[in-house]
């Protein structure tokens, strides 16, 4: 089996191709840092823009790298969302123009589903089911990951992800874009304990998580202390309160084969470090992903293309593009902003 899977929900633009038998065959990537850095965030219109440019010299680049053609190709995978519909608009389209020029079946993958079954390309003994933290820029959900295409969500953020909140505290400190690696390299030579920072909904009952308080926090004390200390004292609390939820959900998901971390944040050593030693904490497998494999990238997808294309899941060439597709969707409406989860 030969998948070609496509990425595109955000600011970076991906093809790879990845065979049934976990070999990443090709996996080319352009970011778009430069484009968006002025702005201190993702612009939605240029980074469409900037997909359409990119995606089709990756996609045959790619092709060049695995020494195939479209025609060796099993399936084509394309991220059909969530995520910017701009971009997301453009994968999808592209993949069917690929797959009904060629005669391939469609695979529409949830961005999603591509984090969460990420894990198993990796780590081909991971089984079903596991206990997943899929912490991202747009994303912070607890998911049982029971098997394909079947995801009861525990968790998910009320109003921020953890990600976003690393963003915002970066450009509140003025270290630049993207955020996630900035905040933590700045992290490194701070005092995690020099500033006072809320771990909002730590040792509630309630289960999911709250960041936008943090992020007000670290807007109140930007000026006051070093931002050294500043981002090491807003990356512990992020920890804590993932660690906070993550014991809550271990008590309501049952018997698990694994505690998993997947998405950008994922890539985070001090949160890796964090849930390794809670995994140990309780007897359980910790698995994450390299870092290459936690950020949005089209292997991820290719992969989860591979495992619905060998459970016989297949989509027509109508499929929309989605802004919002929850993996539960029957999961119970939570207050706040994560509805969009």
């Amino acid at each position: 089996m030969l998948i070609l899977g496509l990425e595109s929900s955000c600011d970076e633009t991906a093809a790879a191709l990845v065979s049934g038998d976990r070999r990443v065959l090709a996996h080319r990537l352009l970011g778009q840092e430069a484009a968006h850095a002025p702005y201190g965030g993702v612009v939605p219109e240029i980074a469409a823009r900037a997909h359409v440019e990119a995606l089709e010299p990756l996609i045959a680049a790619a092709l060049r790298d695995a020494g195939v053609t479209l025609a060796g190709v099993d399936a084509v995978a394309a991220t059909a969302g969530p995520g910017l519909i701009g971009g997301v608009m453009v994968g999808l389209v592209t993949g069917k123009a690929l797959a009904h020029a060629a005669g391939k079946p469609l695979i529409a993958v949830n961005h999603l589903e591509g984090h969460a079954l990420s894990p198993r390309l990796s780590n081909p003994e991971l089984a079903f089911p596991y206990l997943l933290l899929l912490v991202s820029g747009g994303h912070c959900q607890l998911l049982l990951v029971e098997g394909v295409a079947r995801y009861r969500r525990l968790a998910t953020t009320i109003d921020d992800a953890a990600g976003e909140a690393f963003d915002k505290t970066a450009t509140l400190l003025g270290l630049g874009f993207p955020g996630g690696p900035a905040v933590e390299r700045a992290a490194r030579n701070g005092d995690p304990a020099a500033v006072p920072l809320p771990r909002p909904l730590r040792g509630s009952d309630e289960p999911h998580f709250s960041f936008a308080g943090l992020k007000s926090a670290v807007a109140r004390a930007a000026g006051a202390y070093a931002p050294e200390d500043i981002a090491a004292s807003f990356q512990q609390a992020v920890v804590d309160c993932l660690l906070d939820r993550t014991v809550r959900a271990l008590a309501r998901a049952g018997e698990v084969t694994a505690l998993v971390v997947a998405g950008g944040v994922a890539a985070n050593g001090a949160v890796r470090r964090a849930l390794e030693d809670l995994a140990a904490s309780r007897g359980l497998t910790f698995i994450a992903p390299p870092a290459w494999l936690c950020t949005d990238n089209a292997a991820m997808i290719a992969w989860a293309g591979a495992e619905r294309f060998a459970a016989g899941l297949t989509d027509p060439l109508d499929t929309p593009a989605r802004a919002r597709w929850p993996l539960d969707p029957g999961a119970e409406a939570v207050r706040g902003a994560g509805v969009k989860a």
